[in-house]
């Protein structure tokens, strides 16, 4: 294992801030504080690695900063703006032009009367994401003049009173979900105008090398509440003339079959569902959404069209639930109970997380011999404030304009200017309690040549992918049969990596009478915590069932791993909660490990993926409470693990 020790050093230097722009390789030279070179191109994978879903290499002029190894770019692939009927509900006016100047480190207006800007400098890339149902009709009806604002369901539409703007999204979404919206509401012309923006502000704010703006929009589909969101990025700027919506049909699969349509005219796409979590386990139920069993057609039409998931968000971590993963003592991070957009509580959780959703697809593999959940992870922010990146614990304004602007309004200070929490009721009209337990999240990482749309694209096609709570901490993740034992010293390491293994997002194929070995590599953002351990969770079958564990593999402050138990010592890291001092003696910059599984069976299925865990630091809400000289709401954690995942590598044996 390599630990770099001059912590403050590194942290303070240019270098450092050049890795933030994704613009150096992630590799020891650079880790290190040295000049990297581009290496010559990366050879092909030996037979016992096999990409999965490899898209065409990256084929655009190659720009400053191109990297054959690979840069990791961060963003935000879900983003609302104005043009979205619920962010307009919430007093948002920023436009799309707006969210990518957010993006890029620019100061906008907030619905609360205030600027905003990102503390942790710009994105690399974005795509404005706003939900394709009623695309820009509530800034028509806002607008005296338009037939639209005439409409007897448009009455106290409009409000900047919070419990006016709460009542109204409430009213608005039952009558959409009863199908009682107006037909004028969805008037293909006023939804035209509204996709043109969004194409037109794409065009402008897209700078090659620089910063990507990605095409996208956001299929919402919830049947009985039950959350099926997918937001639909392109890999061009050919896209069709309107979104498929829910309104054209509220079944994930005649969207993916419509994308296959886009694609025969030479519009490719991809989608990725986000918030598994408020979908009562209807988003990766082991049947198809009419009820009928999956077969091969259907997983190949849904792993073409559906190669990601958001597993973190604002409204939560759709990595695992305690009660799914009942041994990962680190499971239970920012969970959210309830369904999306209202307090009706989840009552089924197997079917809607990540991690059971990788565990019950490889059981389909082992028994059916077809897998619909072979998908990768990004982060994103579901921001509706077109804020991208607006994610930062210290410098956390939520996620819906007007409604939750306020600590007060978001529950994070007591209500009514009182000093203390005794006594205090929540009132059910302001949605203070949902608010209270979004998150601080997440951003989408991807491994990609250049920062290019075709380069960003490829990475999200081929699943080189890794998702955060929020903190620009970058992994990577490789496994191979012929790593030398010294890989994780070397200085080509990278190169070595991609030469003789396979990255996240692929299959490993059997090699007879040999156990895999992993690379594991995590770096900290220097604006955050320290790293306290690296994890790898393995899923596999055994005996039809699917198992899983939790390895530590990497730990901090040169402390020893119990390969017994697998589990780092504490390393002793603290946060004090009256001032959100860290510890700044614990936790390294960098965790790095050439790891076996100790209990490899060539004959089990498994796929395996990264967890990076930060140093404990404070929640936004505790900061919240800081700056209003309060005491931290007591129904919240005060503290959080912010973390790191990649994208599984899946062992498939022969059989």
């Amino acid at each position: 294992m390599i630990r770099l020790m001059q912590r403050r050093t590194i942290v303070s230097s240019g270098l450092c801030l050049a890795l933030i722009a994704g613009s150096l390789v992630f590799n020891s030279d650079s880790a290190l504080g040295e000049t990297v070179r581009p290496k010559a191109a990366t050879p092909a994978a030996p037979a016992v690695a096999r990409p999965a879903n490899a898209a065409a290499t990256v084929s655009d002029p190659r720009l400053p900063g191109y990297n054959s190894d690979r840069n990791a770019y961060f963003g935000d692939l879900h983003v609302h703006t104005k043009l979205s009927y619920d962010a307009y509900i919430f007093n948002v006016r920023g436009s799309p032009d707006d969210a990518y100047r957010f993006a890029r480190g620019e100061t906008i207006g907030h619905a609360g009367g205030f600027d905003i800007r990102l503390a942790g400098g710009p994105l690399d890339f974005v795509a404005v994401t706003d939900h394709s149902e009623y695309l820009g009709a509530m800034e028509e009806a806002a607008r005296p003049e338009s037939p639209l604002s005439r409409l007897p369901i448009m009455a106290g539409m409009f409000s900047p009173d919070p419990k006016q703007i709460n009542a109204a999204f409430n009213r608005f979404v039952a009558a959409s979900r009863s199908n009682e919206v107006p037909a004028e509401m969805r008037d293909p012309k006023i939804a035209g105008r509204a996709w043109k923006e969004i194409q037109d502000a794409a065009a402008r704010n897209n700078q090659p090398g620089h910063f990507t703006t990605l095409v996208g929009y956001e299929y919402t589909s919830a049947p009985d509440g039950k959350n099926l969101h997918r937001n639909v990025i392109f890999r061009t700027a050919k896209v069709p003339g309107l979104p498929f919506t829910r309104l054209n049909s509220p079944d994930p699969e005649d969207l993916w079959r419509e994308m296959d349509k886009w694609r025969g005219q030479g519009i490719e796409s991809l989608a990725i569902p986000h918030n598994s979590n408020g979908s009562d386990g209807l988003m990766f139920q082991t049947t198809r959404l009419n009820g009928t069993p999956m077969d091969q057609v259907y997983a190949d039409l849904r792993r073409r069209n559906e190669p990601l998931a958001e597993i973190d968000q604002i409204k939560g971590s759709s990595d695992t639930h305690p009660s799914l993963s009942p041994n990962d003592e680190w499971a239970n991070f920012e969970i959210m109970e309830s369904y999306i957009g209202s307090a009706t509580r989840v009552t089924k959780f197997a079917g809607g997380y990540v991690r059971d959703a990788l565990k019950a697809g490889i059981v389909m593999q082992e028994q059916k011999g077809f897998n619909p959940f072979k998908f990768g992870v990004i982060g994103s922010s579901d921001t509706h404030n077109a804020a991208p990146g607006s994610v930062e614990e210290p410098n956390f304004f939520s996620k819906v304009g007007r409604s939750d602007s306020t600590p007060e309004l978001r529950g994070s200070v007591p209500p009514g200017g009182a000093r203390s929490w005794d006594g205090v009721t929540i009132d059910p009209a302001l949605g203070t309690a949902r608010y209270q337990y979004w998150g601080a999240a997440g951003l989408a990482g991807v491994w990609a040549e250049q920062n290019t749309r075709e380069a960003i694209y490829a990475a999200l096609h081929r699943k080189e992918t890794f998702a955060t709570s929020g903190p620009r901490i970058r992994v990577r993740f490789f496994a191979s049969y012929d790593y030398p034992a010294n890989l994780a010293s070397r200085n080509d390491v990278v190169s070595q990596a991609y030469a003789h293994g396979v990255t996240m997002g692929g299959d490993l194929l059997p090699s007879r009478g040999k156990a895999p070995s992993f690379l594991v590599w995590g770096l900290r953002d220097p604006r955050s915590g320290y790293l306290q351990r690296a994890q790898i969770i393995k899923g596999w079958v055994e005996n039809g069932v699917a198992k899983e564990r939790v390895f530590d593999v990497a730990c901090s402050d040169h402390l020893p791993l119990n390969t017994t138990t697998w589990r780092c010592p504490d390393n002793g890291a603290t946060v004090n909660t009256a001032t959100c001092e860290v510890a700044k003696t614990r936790g390294d910059v960098e965790l790095r490990t050439l790891w076996t599984d100790p209990t490899f069976d060539p004959k089990q299925r498994a796929f395996y993926y990264v967890r990076i865990l930060e140093n404990p630091s404070c929640r936004w809400s505790t900061w919240d409470a800081i700056r209003n000289g309060t005491p931290p709401n007591p129904a919240l954690p005060k503290t959080i693990t912010e973390r790191a995942w990649s994208t599984p590598i899946w062992y498939e044996p022969r059989h």
